[in-house]
């Protein structure tokens, strides 16, 4: 099954319905229903469906569907062909996340022969890996329709360890438009390269602000509110002040630290730059456009989902994860939600990505014994 899942192009860029076709072919085949959520432009779904009675008290499974690019990553082998060496399960996805949907499709005779009294609601979502676009619609729609879930537990790679938090991530492009002039005029101009520099240097700033405040204590690595520059692209030569220029950027909050005071104090100096910039030409501007957001999963040590899954893996530990998840979402709408699931992030977005066998083993254990409880 994760040779199926992994077979299937689905890098966020692309469409994912031949995915989202061929698991809803095969759970009616054994006589389970689909829902689709489809994506606005019909390009892509998410699909949720529910193993067992339409009552109270289940538990959802969660997982994303897309994958990272390969582009120009120096893979041995085809990404997306499983391959099996030395007790590994190479392609990518396998570890970010496939293999935990694949495991749970794999075992649905066995679920079903299981009488449960309790239902087991799958979920799978599009576009996790650009901002977790997908998934609040499903989220909603799983709200409105379904009995409420018990608890809910998404199957990032965690090495089948009990993750109780994730920081939150909001995605940012900030777009300055300049005033065109010859460079040895520049007194007559003004550089939207430049004025994007002064403010990336802001956004630095503030990190290390954070960095130098930092908690070690938090739980979290690194313990701060960390933001970055991802991309820049902007001017047309060396002797022309840049009328264009772009950047994107990133917040990624600690639960509790409202991201938004970031994105005011930022806002705060563009408008000084902007009243800067109009005193030459009042077409000159700066724009600020939220791409993506995602709330962070705040820890709940003692709800259902944690409580669950420490009775499921036997362990007591838990973990805190700096990457973003759906599960922020799935807390947002009021349900007990954790990470838990196989591989490790170490592995992720790596070219010739893999997953332990052992891992894939241990989640295999992990759901037939959710499976037993559910049916008792």
């Amino acid at each position: 099954m994760i040779a199926r899942l992994v077979g299937f192009d689905t890098v966020s860029r692309r469409s994912n319905m031949a995915l989202i076709d061929w698991v809803r072919d095969y759970l009616a085949g054994y006589g389970v229903e689909s829902r689709l959520v489809p994506s606005p432009d019909g390009a892509k779904a998410n699909l949720f469906a529910t193993i067992g009675p339409m009552t109270e008290g289940g538990v959802v499974l969660s997982a994303h569907t897309d994958v990272v690019p390969v582009d120009g990553q120096p893979w041995d082998t085809d990404p997306f062909t499983l391959v099996e060496r030395d007790g590994r399960l190479y392609g990518r996805g396998t570890a970010d996340m496939k293999s935990f949907p694949a495991v749970a499709l794999a075992l649905l005779p066995e679920i079903l022969e299981a009488g449960l009294k309790r239902p087991l609601h799958l979920a799978l979502s599009y576009d996790e890996e650009v901002g977790c676009i997908g998934a609040p619609a499903m989220i909603a729609r799983i709200a409105g329709e379904l009995p409420r879930p018990s608890a809910v537990i998404v199957g990032e790679p965690t090495s089948m360890g009990v993750v109780l938090a994730h920081k939150g991530c909001y995605v940012l492009r900030t777009t300055i438009t300049g005033h065109e002039v010859h460079s040895s005029q520049i007194d007559r101009g003004v550089s939207a390269v430049m004025t994007a520099a002064r403010l990336v240097n802001l956004v630095g700033d503030m990190a290390a602000e954070n960095a130098a405040a930092a908690d070690p204590a938090c739980g979290f690595d690194p313990p701060f509110t960390t933001l970055q520059v991802g991309t820049i692209e902007g001017g047309t030569a060396a002797n022309i002040t840049a009328r264009h220029c772009s950047f994107v950027w990133d917040i990624r909050p600690l639960p509790g630290d409202d991201w938004t005071r970031y994105r005011d104090r930022f806002e705060a100096e563009c408008a000084r730059l902007r009243a800067v910039m109009r005193r030459i030409s009042p077409d000159c501007d700066i724009r600020t456009e939220q791409l993506a957001g995602v709330p962070g999963l705040a820890p709940e040590p003692d709800g259902p989902a944690a409580q669950l899954c420490h009775a499921l893996t036997g362990r007591n530990d838990t973990g805190m994860v700096s990457f973003a998840a759906e599960a922020g979402q799935f807390q947002e709408a009021g349900l007990s939600t954790v990470l838990c699931g196989p591989g490790s992030i170490d592995q992720a977005h790596q070219p010739n990505e893999y997953i332990d066998v052992a891992q894939v083993t241990a989640c295999e254990g992990f759901l037939r014994d959710l499976v037993r409880r559910l049916a008792a």
